[in-house]
């Protein structure tokens, strides 16, 4: 007879699915609110640990001049050979990161001869099986996702699955923290240039009246000068209304 406590495979794959699910909810619900990247990346890599079958997990990030850069590590181990692999340049990381494909190396020893030097540091901390996802972005990638077992171990194919979604969502989060940014970058450069706006017309006005000159005549004037002078017409303007360029010089520009 069966044991009553060993729980059903069935009843297990729906758990996990079930928790799977769980997570990228959670971390997809964070595209709907103010988030910060770091917390969103750190929870990726322990839901990694929770649901795969790896003991660590760690994700690194290139940055604007292409280099990658740790972002998160599960363990302290996971950091260091994470540290090592963008030190050395290479290691089953950058290999991912660079031909935006997973890499396997479940088995570390019979992948000594690609990364020699990444092999025998990761034996020395303990680490004998990993796993690399791209961060994958059309035909590139943003950085990549590290999976990290203690035995010699290849993942399921459901497992790397899995983790290519958690990767994916991760390319996600980043996208959409990079389209805010530049959404608020757009954003502040056309409130600038509105109230810069506001200013030229101001100094437009200002010099009109004390010059019994036309709006447009004015701003003639105040273009006439910036140039003479390397200026920009803001700038001038600013000058206008606080007093601190005469307007009887700028009038006679």
């Amino acid at each position: 007879m069966s044991s009553t406590t060993e729980e059903d495979p069935d009843t297990a794959a729906r758990s996990r699915e079930a928790a799977l699910l769980g997570a990228l909810v959670d971390l997809t619900a964070t595209l709907v609110a103010d988030y910060d990247v770091i917390t969103v990346l750190e929870d990726l890599t322990g839901y990694c640990v929770d649901l795969l079958a790896v003991d660590a997990a760690g994700l690194v990030l290139a940055d604007d001049r292409g280099g990658l850069q740790v972002m998160s590590s599960s363990t302290d181990h996971a950091q260091e050979l994470e540290l090592f692999q963008l030190r050395s340049q290479e290691g089953p990381c950058v290999e991912a990161y660079r031909s935006c494909a997973c890499v396997d190396a479940g088995d570390l020893a019979r992948h000594g001869h690609r990364w020699p030097r990444f092999a025998a540091r990761a034996r020395e901390l303990g680490i004998h099986g990993v796993h690399a996802l791209p961060l994958r972005c059309r035909t590139s990638a943003l950085g990549a996702l590290n999976l990290f077992a203690t035995t010699r171990r290849e993942l399921p194919v459901a497992d790397l699955q899995a983790a290519q979604a958690l990767a994916d969502v991760a390319t996600t989060v980043l996208l959409q923290q990079r389209t805010l940014d530049e959404a608020n970058r757009v954003t502040e450069q056309l409130q600038t240039a509105l109230d810069n706006r506001v200013i030229i017309e101001q100094a437009k006005g200002a010099l009109s009246e004390r010059g019994g000159i036309s709006a447009d005549e004015a701003f003639t004037r105040l273009r006439r000068y910036a140039r003479a002078r390397s200026l920009k017409v803001t700038d001038v303007a600013h000058a206008v209304m606080s007093d601190t360029v005469e307007a009887a010089v700028l009038l006679a520009s």
